[in-house]
């Protein structure tokens, strides 16, 4: 993944003003644990979740992280606040139901771990930390 300014006229598509104007939609599909497409003034925009990473699906514990943001997050609603847009044109962002912070929840939860490279976020850290002393792992959500 590539930190990079997104493009204005991506951000019109998607009916984004600008990169630090929050988006707002509803959750049509999970692709993985950390990866979703919301549905904004009709038009899909695939979201991945800023600052942390999860197993993929056919890896241990993939069908599990993506079953933790399922339960989460499928057919709500949503504010992202975008941060960037990924060399797969996903929109890179922070994902908000009714106040709660998901992708802090994953991985407070034990389901995905700190994407370090890219994590400015140092509340992130402590999190997986206590996770990972809680002995909190994918199969056993906290």
């Amino acid at each position: 993944m590539q930190n990079k300014i997104i493009p204005l006229s991506f951000l019109l598509i998607c009916g984004v003003a600008n990169a630090n104007e929050t988006v707002t939609g509803k959750i049509i599909k999970i692709s993985d644990g950390d990866t979703l497409t919301i549905l904004v003034s009709k038009k899909q925009m695939k979201i991945r979740l800023a600052e942390i990473d999860c197993p993929e699906k056919n890896q241990p514990y993939g069908k599990i992280a993506k079953k933790a943001l399922s339960e989460l997050a499928f057919s709500k609603i949503a504010s992202i606040k975008p941060v960037t847009i990924d060399r797969y044109k996903r929109t890179v962002g922070t994902v908000f139901i009714d106040g709660l912070n998901v992708n802090k929840e994953l991985v407070k939860t034990g389901n995905c771990w700190v994407y370090r490279k890219y994590s400015k976020d140092k509340d992130m850290i402590e999190l997986e930390y206590t996770a990972k002393y809680a002995k909190f792992s994918p199969s056993e959500p906290a």
